[in-house]
């Protein structure tokens, strides 16, 4: 594969991972130039090109999940149940610069693909490991979604929800994202000791790890020992100045006002109400709070009065915190998401577009993502790359050890 100019040209990742967490820390790494050698097993492949059939999840023809987590990637479908898949992965290994797992130890054990047993392959290899409930402790072999060891394992299920409803679900990929920017980081760093000692090391995460850290504002309180406050709803909230409100033509917004010298008098200008502000229901933060469920109520009849528009108008003039409460369809033709990059097109997709990475460097493009591939679209001219000729290639595809994808058909 020729270099391009991404920051990471020249840098080879081996995702030999599935789902998410670990292989969106390959996506990253490929945004930035790392060439990516997807490693999947026939005939399937990774099974994360399926989880948008999950039942739940919306319907499309397009396996959008995989669109994003794949994108920029080649495919080599390899059996590493039997040695030659593995031998041909050692060899991969010896030329590459990065490998990310997040096999449970078990299946690194079965395969002998720790650290331990790559790293004499290849002195100068970052190691990059992400489980489920971390590696050591009794935890440590327990299999784990995103959904189970970030977010419910964390506490952010058990407490992002009003005291009139019941704990949701997180939707996909809820905790591997975030989870998968936490490994890019940790590979960031990895690189950095090569370059200063020139020598590789292992880095690792697990969910629960980064969903602690996601809610660790909260956790520190319990380390603390602070008192519990009383779940409540919208309509008897703590505070009623952090709250989500309706605008006439239906449109849900959420108010965010934590300074309360400037705020409250904002608000009551905002909302043509001036008197408020000297009345003594809520003349002060702990009033308000007291007495949120009348102050909810003035503010509900007088935000229904108006469309969003109006309000965007006066929440602008008046310096009032805010945000809108769009529907994920709707976040999808965000016009300020857009004008930031948000949603890059992917290259030969008929105009589909895709979710870029959160990082920016300035002065350097992110490479215009592509389309994820085929199981095994790129095994025969990787292969090729690491020296096998054609009739090895022949014996590797009869004996079941890789499989070539639709689009590798010169040794059919």
């Amino acid at each position: 594969m020729a270099e391009g100019k991404g920051i990471l040209s020249g840098i080879r990742v081996i995702d030999a991972a599935t789902y998410i967490a670990a292989p969106a820390a390959a996506a990253v790494l490929a945004d930035f130039g790392a060439e990516v050698i997807k490693v999947e097993r026939p005939p399937h492949g990774d099974p994360h090109r399926y989880l948008s059939l999950v039942p739940g999840n919306p319907v499309s023809d397009q396996p959008y999940c995989w669109i994003l987590d794949g994108r920029n990637k080649r495919s080599i479908a390899l059996n590493l149940a039997v040695p030659q898949g593995r031998d041909v992965l050692l060899k991969l290994v010896a030329t590459a610069d990065v490998f990310i797992t997040n096999y449970q130890p078990q299946l690194l054990d079965k395969f002998r693909l720790t650290y331990e047993e790559l790293r004499p392959l290849n002195e100068r290899l970052i190691y990059a490991q992400v489980s489920g409930y971390g590696e050591t402790g009794e935890e440590m072999h327990k299999p784990g979604y995103d959904m189970t060891g970030y977010w419910a394992r964390s506490g952010l299920m058990d407490y992002i929800h009003n005291a009139d409803a019941d704990p949701a679900q997180s939707p996909a990929g809820f905790g591997d994202h975030p989870t998968s920017m936490a490994v890019f980081g940790a590979i960031m760093l990895a690189l950095y000791h090569r370059q200063r000692t020139g020598q590789g090391i292992k880095v690792s995460t697990s969910l629960m790890a980064n969903g602690a850290w996601s809610n660790s504002c909260l956790l520190q309180a319990a380390l603390c020992g602070a008192e519990w406050t009383v779940k409540r709803t919208r309509r008897q909230p703590h505070n009623p100045l952090v709250n989500h409100y309706l605008s006439a033509d239906g449109k849900r917004f959420i108010l965010c006002l934590l300074d309360p010298l400037k705020d409250w008098k904002a608000l009551c200008d905002a909302v043509g109400r001036p008197e408020l502000i000297g009345d003594p229901r809520f003349d002060t933060p702990y009033q308000r709070r007291a007495n949120g469920g009348a102050l909810v109520e003035i503010l509900d009849a007088e935000f229904a009065s108006h469309d969003m528009e109006y309000w965007t108008n006066q929440f602008r003039r008046h310096e009032v915190i805010w945000g809108p409460v769009p529907s994920t369809q709707q976040v999808a033709r965000d016009p300020q998401m857009a004008a930031t990059g948000v949603f890059p097109e992917l290259a030969g997709g008929d105009g589909l577009r895709t979710v870029a990475n959160p990082v920016n460097v300035h002065g350097i493009e992110k490479e215009a993502p592509r389309m994820a591939p085929a199981v095994g679209q790129h095994t025969v001219e990787i292969l090729e790359s690491l020296g096998f000729t054609g009739d090895q290639i022949r014996q590797l595809r009869d004996r079941g050890v890789a499989m070539q994808g639709p689009e590798s058909s010169q040794l059919q």
